[in-house]
């Protein structure tokens, strides 16, 4: 099969964007997914998407490609390039050009039988060896399109005719379109808007700008839709090299504060228990009837955010606490109301001059080590129901020290 830089299933690109922009790492021989030819192709498509923020590097193992994107320099995320290459056919573009110039004036609309005999008494026959489309044919593309909202649909009699759809005027959100295309978690809708838009403003600049999600904006307008509707979803997640089918009611979506990593917070049917799926290791999903104990879940999962420090919500034998305690000047308010703004299921309390304690009963103390050590400056005593987890609080501590020759 020819190379063709344009891609009908998403899915079938996905992993590839994932190991040359997340991870970086691999070689032709070590990427053993695909055969070599097939490692070809998708590099090549990339280069035609990514071509100016393509790299390699050579190991002894062999020539490593890889992604590397400054979002500082990045006006626009690049990635959004990825979706807008969908494959057609020849009948696809013929049908989509003839399609719109007929219907070119919003206020005039024509039946299906209508736009075929115009097709082909005034496009068609201009060719030596005209393209035959059926009504079929069109209806299905005329269908398409008024799911896309290109087209609207309106009942004449007992026909039904297809107009041009109204054509908004946002020039004067020209600046929110450029924010919510690079900040919102859809934001490739957006970047649809603004492609239609001239005379965009300079894209904004972030500090922290997490484009690789950009990859599950498929996925994550699918887990919308159902929660907007309360159905159930069948979604394909990875967990350790597997692919395995789970039948899940979706509930709410989680967004690290830290990594900008995303979660799908469901109800397992399977499992009859409350579960987290990494978004990045959902592969496809199908939206499904609708469950008639949403409502409930809901309830359940309100209960035990009051515990929940990150996405865990698996109780143990009994939660697990963690108390700290900081010191800080009277000048360094910042660092109080930092504490106070983060502690989520937490409480802060005052226990002495600059002293300000933190205490909370979670399902896993785990999740919370980062939180912590960045504070670990003015932490002046820490301790954890699980000594296990505490333990390994001190022993990174001590390998730190030991990295960079610090005597405690």
């Amino acid at each position: 099969m020819a190379y063709t830089e344009c891609i009908k299933n998403f899915e079938r690109i996905r992993d590839y964007m994932r190991e040359f922009y997340v991870y970086g790492f691999k070689t032709r021989e070590e990427y053993d997914k695909k055969s070599s030819r097939s490692y070809d192709n998708e590099k090549r498509r990339m280069e035609s998407y990514l071509g100016d923020y393509m790299g390699a590097r050579y190991t002894p193992s062999g020539k490593q490609v890889f992604l590397s994107i400054d979002s500082r320099e990045a006006v626009s995320n690049p990635l959004y390039r990825t979706w807008k290459t969908k494959s057609f056919t020849n009948a696809d573009i013929t049908l989509h050009f003839i399609l719109l110039d007929i219907l070119y004036t919003p206020k005039i609309a024509y039946t299906v039988q209508e736009i075929t005999e115009k097709m082909d008494m005034e496009y068609l026959q201009c060719f030596d060896t005209p393209m035959v489309l059926d009504m079929s044919t069109i209806r299905k593309k005329l269908k398409e399109y008024v799911k896309l909202g290109l087209l609207e649909e309106q009942k004449q009699g007992r026909q039904i005719q297809y107009r041009r759809a109204k054509t908004l005027d946002l020039s004067a959100w020209k600046e929110a379109i450029c924010f919510f295309a690079e900040a919102d978690i859809c934001g490739v809708i957006g970047s649809y808007i603004a492609d239609t838009m001239a005379d965009m403003p300079d894209g904004y600049i972030f500090k922290h700008h997490d484009i690789t999600h950009t990859l599950e904006s498929d996925v994550i307008c699918t887990l919308f839709q159902a929660i907007q509707q309360q159905r159930m979803v069948q979604l394909q997640s990875v967990f350790r090299q597997k692919k395995q089918w789970r039948e899940v009611v979706p509930l709410q979506i989680f967004i690290g504060v830290q990594n900008g990593r995303r979660y799908l917070m469901g109800y397992d049917c399977k499992k009859k228990c409350l579960q987290s799926f990494r978004l990045d290791y959902i592969g496809e999903i199908t939206i499904k009837d609708i469950s008639p104990h949403f409502l409930e879940y809901i309830a359940v999962l309100q209960e035990k955010k009051k515990h929940m420090w990150g996405v865990c919500c698996q109780p143990r034998k009994q939660l697990e606490k963690v108390s700290f305690t900081i010191q800080c000047t009277k000048e360094e308010t910042h660092i109080v109301q930092r504490l106070e703004r983060e502690k989520r299921c937490g409480t802060v309390t005052c226990v002495g001059d600059g002293l300000y304690q933190f205490y909370a009963e979670v399902y896993d103390t785990s999740e919370m080590i980062p939180w912590i050590r960045s504070f670990i400056c003015r932490i002046v005593s820490l301790e954890f129901s699980n000594r296990s987890i505490e333990n390994q609080f001190w022993n990174d501590l001590e390998q730190m020290y030991a990295m960079y020759d610090i005597k405690e």
